[in-house]
C-alpha cells in the first residue's frame, strides 16, 4: 500500500487527514485519551501544542512517531485488515533542502517489521520503498499538464515556519532556483502573540489568529482583532518584499500560492499591486496528494503496482 505524508512544521498531512504536529509522551497508558499509540514501550498521544521548529526533523524520533499516527490512520481508513501491511512511503522536503533526501529517507528505514498499537489495535508494517520529492512542486502535480506551455511560473509555498519558493520552467522544476525563507505562519503567529500580550495584556493562541484571519466568529475585542489583521498585513507585505529581494518579480511572472498560509493571506495578496497573476491551491493536503501521484507513477515504472 502506498502512503504519502507531508511532514509540516505546523501539521502532518496525508491525502485524507491533517493534524497538528504535536506529541505528548507517557510512560503509562493515559486514561480517557482518544488517540493513543504504543511503540517501543512508550505511549504517545497527539497534542494541540506543536513540536518546536526543527530544521532537521531527523534529530530525534518525534517525527517518526507522528508518521506512525499518519500511517495508522491511513491504514485503518483504507484497509479492512490492517494488522500486517507492506507499505511504500512517499514523503518530501523543501526544494532548498532536497539535497538531504537520502538522509531523510534513511530516517524511516528499519531493518525489521515495525510493531505498534494504535487505539488498542495491533499493527505490523514493513516499509518497502521510500520516495522523497520536492515540496511545492508536488502540490501542483494535478495541474502539471496545464503548466507545460507556461514559460515561467513561481510556486510560493507558505507553510508553518518557512516560505518556500520554486521556479518552474515549462512545467519542470528548476532546482537551481529555489529558496526557503523563515517567514511562515508560525513566525507571524509568534510575533502577533507577543504584540497582543504587550499591547492588550491578553493571552491568545494560534487558533485565535487563524479564526480572525479566516473571518470566523470569536469573542475577541475589536481592537485585538484589528491588531491581528494589521500584523498579518505587514507579514504578507514582508513576504512579498523578501521575494523581490530574491529577484522574484510577480508583476512579470505568474505565481501559484500554496500552503495553509496562502489561504490566510489570499485577501491581502489579491489587493497587492506587486502581483499581476496569481492562482491558489488552498488544500493543505496538496503536497501529500502530489507525493502519492508521483510515487504511483514511479512504482508503475518499476513494475511494482
Amino acid at each position: 500500500m502506498l502512503i504519502a505524508i507531508d511532514h509540516g512544521n505546523y501539521a502532518i498531512k496525508t491525502p485524507h487527514f491533517s493534524f497538528v504536529a504535536g506529541l505528548s509522551e507517557h510512560m503509562v497508558k493515559p486514561p480517557l485519551a482518544e488517540d493513543v499509540l504504543e511503540y517501543a514501550g512508550k505511549y504517545w498521544t497527539l497534542s494541540g501544542h506543536r513540536v518546536p521548529y526543527m530544521r532537521d526533523k531527523t534529530q530525534d524520533d518525534r517525527y517518526f512517531i507522528l508518521s506512525l499516527f499518519a500511517i495508522a490512520r491511513e491504514l485503518q481508513a483504507s484497509v479492512q485488515d490492517a494488522s500486517l501491511e507492506k507499505i511504500d512511503l512517499a514523503i518530501g522536503l523543501p526544494p532548498e533542502h532536497y539535497r538531504l533526501r537520502d538522509r531523510f529517507a534513511q530516517y524511516f528505514r528499519r531493518d525489521e517489521k515495525i510493531n505498534f498499537l494504535y487505539n488498542n489495535c495491533p499493527l505490523s508494517i514493513e516499509i518497502r520503498h521510500i520516495f522523497v520529492y520536492p515540496q511545492a512542486y508536488a502540490a501542483v502535480i494535478p495541474q502539471c499538464t496545464k503548466l507545460i506551455n507556461t514559460l515561467r511560473v513561481f510556486i510560493v509555498d507558505i507553510g508553518g515556519f518557512t516560505t518556500d519558493v520554486l521556479l518552474l520552467r515549462n512545467g519542470k522544476p528548476d532546482l537551481q532556483f529555489c529558496r526557503s525563507l523563515e517567514s511562515g505562519v508560525i513566525t507571524m503567529n509568534n510575533n502577533i502573540i507577543g504584540k497582543i500580550s504587550a499591547q492588550h495584556d491578553m493571552k491568545i493562541e494560534d487558533e485565535h489568529i487563524s479564526a480572525v484571519l479566516s473571518g470566523r466568529e470569536t469573542i475577541l475585542p475589536e481592537d485585538v482583532k484589528k491588531t491581528i489583521r494589521d500584523a498579518a498585513q505587514m507579514h504578507a507585505k514582508g513576504i512579498l518584499d523578501q521575494l523581490r529581494e530574491l529577484q522574484v518579480d510577480l508583476r512579470t511572472n505568474p505565481v501559484i500560492f500554496i500552503g495553509g498560509g496562502s489561504a490566510l493571506f489570499r485577501p491581502l495578496f489579491e489587493k497587492s499591486p506587486l502581483i499581476a497573476q496569481a492562482s491558489y491551491v488552498e488544500d493543505v493536503k496538496a503536497n501529500a496528494v502530489g507525493y502519492a501521484m508521483l510515487a504511483d507513477k514511479q512504482l508503475n515504472r518499476m513494475g511494482l503496482n
